[in-house]
């Protein structure tokens, strides 16, 4: 039995079976003096409907998929990871953006690359994120007299993950949502995080299917992140809680 933590309805929609060229299996033939005509079934539950293209859409990604850490993944690829994961949402005017975040000393496990997820809190299911204080995200300008207040790098970061939680490839290719994850601002961003989670370690191993929004490379001293959009988010199956 899965237990699915995030299901994004959005990218779902996004998948449409290919054309049927036969009568659809279960369709009712009737014989007239003019020929045969295919009647369809009566529709299924709608439940077992939604269930059934989630399997089918499961078996596409499965089979384009590249795993997180493979080296050279572009904006756009599908990607399956399994990582220790935190759920959290951001106090303030970005509560609708849920985010998933690995543990900053779980890179190492998997050739130093860490897992930076962003979403629409509409989508989860039965989980609660944990609310975090997050990264400053707008300061006053201190050289300035009147104390204008900006937007810090990792403010510009969370705008652009709110405004694309759950991008359509075809919006993410036009508005470059790549191009607006600031290299520094996503590190203040992990930063915040990590700093929100020095009291006592909230993740669960937990595996899914992402589309990648950025890459964020390596330094000597920081590992590499891929940031990306989930389409499904569940316990691993090893740890299913009973």
């Amino acid at each position: 039995m899965r237990e699915i933590v995030y299901l994004s309805e959005n990218k779902l929609r996004q998948f449409v079976p290919e054309p049927r060229r036969v009568p659809r299996t279960g369709a009712l033939r009737v014989t007239t003096p003019l020929g045969g005509v295919d009647m369809d079934a009566p529709p299924t539950d709608e439940e077992q409907s939604r269930l059934r293209h989630l399997r089918d859409v499961h078996k596409h990604v499965e089979l384009v998929a590249d795993w997180y850490a493979v080296p050279d993944l572009r904006p756009g690829q599908w990607v399956q990871f399994e990582a220790p994961l935190r759920c959290v949402m951001l106090s303030g005017a970005h509560q609708d953006l849920v985010l998933f975040v690995d543990p900053a000393d779980a890179g190492a496990a998997d050739r130093g690359c860490r897992l930076l997820m962003h979403g629409s809190a509409r989508h989860l299911r039965g989980w609660t994120p944990m609310p975090v204080d997050g990264p400053v995200l707008e300061a006053e300008n201190s050289a300035s007299s009147l104390g204008t207040a900006f937007v810090t790098r990792a403010g510009r970061v969370v705008e652009a993950l709110t405004a694309h939680r759950d991008p359509l490839a075809e919006e993410q290719s036009r508005s470059g949502t790549a191009a607006n994850l600031h290299g520094r601002g996503v590190r203040e961003l992990l930063d915040a995080l990590d700093r929100a989670n020095d009291s006592f370690d909230t993740s669960a191993m937990m595996t899914g299917y992402a589309r990648v929004t950025g890459v964020l490379s390596s330094t000597p001293a920081r590992s590499r992140c891929v940031v990306a959009s989930p389409l499904v988010v569940e316990y691993a199956a090893s740890v299913v809680p009973s």
